[in-house]
């Protein structure tokens, strides 16, 4: 070989005994981590390689990764988990939960943080097949779902009081030939005082093993919100909107007397704040009796995203302005909603974990939250979204915190590498499939 040649390619080749001797693909640097699990809140080091969490720990040297990122001053957290959205898109059905009032999810989750979301029961056991091949399977979101105990789903009118379409055994049999995806079954929107759509519910998820969210519609003083929390209910089933305030949550201005002792027992008490479920008048009184959520939730859909909802960031800080810390904010949207949809491979930065991690700064300044009715609760911290990986791969970066400065590059030079860049990935979103 010539000598020219020898010195030609000789970087090339110590370039790529370097890569194969470095220990990880990612490295980010100098955040404060929050990891609820693992019960960690302090300045740490995550390092990711092959798509999972390798290494989390105090001072990592830059040199044992193939690519470090400066996140200095920011939080990192597992990836955001919102068990309370609607995305069953694309049927073109209008007014329908299951059509027009769903939205496609990739355009509202990785750029805040969110890289999980359970679709609540916009289809049924009737639809559901077509929802998986039309929306989940062809997602980079990770897509759970609550199964409609409606055959037909959530398509709003006559199809969610039609009690002849609310049957347990077809609801359960489709859960479970869908293990894992299906993560519960939901009941929504009835108008009646009638407990069959409960009490079918609860029997599919039974027979699934899984565990059943309602959406109370209204309370009936022969179908009481105390009643299902307390005889209906069993630990881990969930109450949503648990601060709509239309359902019975207050008693004569204080907190019904059957929640708390419920929430002892282990029944969960989710946000779903929605366009319409939200209020400050029943969340402030109940934050000061210590009436808090289990896990925060959207409800996210065409009208709640451009109403007080807005998504999970700032549903995250309006639960901070009521007086919740910082720490206890992203427990409820990471770990403890993984818990409550049996995924507990989500929701943490142990070692081995699937890489999803959301990076966030706090911001602080002159902040106003909204709920339904439009009343404004003032906060001094916002939380927005930097970075968010997905299976350990960068696939959104608000500030381009990722990549190299334009004029260091060489010409034609991309700045990413799949191992690490979710963008290098190949088209139809190779690189950020789920896991």
């Amino acid at each position: 070989m010539k000598l020219s040649v020898v010195l030609t390619t000789l970087p090339l080749f110590l370039g790529a005994s370097t890569a194969l001797a470095q220990e990880f693909d990612l490295l980010l640097k100098g955040g404060h981590v929050i990891d609820g699990k693992n019960r960690l809140s302090a300045l740490r080091d995550v390092a990711i390689k092959n798509g999972r969490i390798a290494l989390v720990a105090a001072n990592v040297a830059s040199s044992r990764a193939l690519k470090t990122v400066d996140v200095s001053g920011l939080y990192v957290t597992p990836g955001l988990i919102d068990i309370h959205v609607h995305v069953y898109a694309g049927t073109g059905e209008r007014g329908s939960y299951a059509g027009d009032n769903s939205v496609y999810p990739d355009g509202f989750t990785y750029r805040t943080g969110v890289t999980t979301v359970a679709d609540a029961g916009s289809s049924g056991w009737r639809n559901f097949e077509d929802f998986k091949n039309r929306v989940i399977d062809r997602s980079r979101t990770r897509i759970l779902a609550f199964l409609n105990v409606v055959g037909h789903g959530m398509r709003g009118g006559h199809f969610e009081q039609d009690m002849s379409d609310m049957d347990a055994r077809p609801t359960g049999e489709m859960a479970l030939k869908h293990k894992g995806v299906i993560v519960g079954i939901k009941t929504a929107h009835f108008g009646g005082p009638e407990w069959k759509p409960v009490d079918q519910a609860l029997e599919a998820g039974r027979a699934a093993k899984i565990p059943v969210m309602v959406d109370f519609g209204r309370a009936y003083p022969e179908r009481s919100l105390a009643e299902l929390i307390t005889s209906k209910f069993r630990p881990g089933d969930i109450f949503t909107h648990c601060y709509g305030g239309a359902r019975g949550e207050l008693i004569d201005g204080r907190v019904n007397p059957a929640i708390l002792p419920a929430q002892k027992r282990g029944v969960i008490f989710d946000v779903g704040h929605g366009g319409g479920s939200f209020v400050f008048q029943t969340a402030v009184q109940a934050f000061k009796e210590g009436f808090y959520p289990n896990s925060i939730s959207t409800d996210l859909h065409i009208s709640s995203m451009n109403a007080g909802m807005k998504d999970m960031l700032n549903v995250m800080s309006k639960i901070m302005a009521l007086g919740m810390t910082l720490d206890d904010v992203i427990l409820r949207s990471t770990w403890n909603p993984a818990r409550e949809v049996q995924h507990e491979e989500l929701g943490h930065l142990s070692a081995g974990a699937i890489a999803d991690v959301a990076v966030l700064r706090l911001e602080r300044g002159r902040f106003g939250f909204v709920d339904q009715n439009g009343g404004r609760l003032d906060g001094d911290r916002k939380l927005s979204c930097e970075m968010t990986l997905r299976g350990g791969r960068v696939v959104y970066d608000l500030n381009g915190l990722s990549r190299e400065p334009w004029d260091k590059m060489a010409p034609g030079a991309r700045g990413g590498d799949p191992r690490w860049d979710g963008f290098a990935a190949p088209a139809g979103g190779g690189g950020t499939r789920k896991k």
